[in-house]
């Protein structure tokens, strides 16, 4: 009975370790700002799919969620901040739609099994763009659907959004076998 319990705290200390580890890199990709055509680009989307894909659905949702809350609560950790401000009044703004998006790309991600890379790269578009949907949605509901929100909160990111799926896309079956460590 010591062994059962023994490893099943083995296995939460593994767990509260993976998701802190993955919101801290997630918190780090978000503020490295890497120079690209038209806007310069953060890692971040690319670091939530890997999460999603690495870590399986719950284990991402988990890390996604923590990070989320980290976030609202006023720790520095979204891009932009504390530049541009902290906590809940940060999330609530214009980018708060794209940050809820997260939740759903890393469940999707999660969800998958990536075994060649035409699928791996569909696959990973389809999780990505529920990003950008949120996004929009809530850039409209925010700023007001009579504004060229698409124009805003979509397009000049795309080129870098294609980049970084493609990037995951190539390390997408190394990444999934971490799956099996947890």
């Amino acid at each position: 009975m010591e062994i059962v319990k023994n490893l099943t705290l083995l296995r939460l200390f593994k767990y509260i370790l993976a998701v802190l580890l993955g919101t801290i890199i997630l918190a780090i990709s978000s503020k490295i700002k890497i120079p690209f055509y038209p806007v310069p680009m953060t890692m971040q989307t690319f670091v939530v799919l890997l999460i999603g894909i690495g870590y399986g659905w719950k284990l991402g949702l988990a890390t996604i969620s923590l990070y989320l809350f980290e976030g609202m609560i006023g720790l520095p950790v979204f891009s932009g901040t504390p530049e541009k401000g902290i906590g809940l009044v940060y999330f609530t703004g214009p980018t708060m739609g794209y940050l809820i998006g997260f939740l759903v790309t890393v469940f999707i991600a999660g969800k998958f099994n990536y075994n060649s890379l035409i699928s791996s790269f569909l696959k990973l578009t389809f999780a990505t763009s529920f990003i950008y949907i949120l996004g929009v949605l809530w850039l409209g509901v925010f700023i007001g659907w009579d504004k060229p929100i698409f124009e805003l909160g979509v397009f000049p990111f795309l080129l870098a959004e294609l980049f970084k799926v493609s990037l995951a896309t190539l390390v997408a079956n190394k990444t999934n076998k971490i799956k099996k460590i947890f």
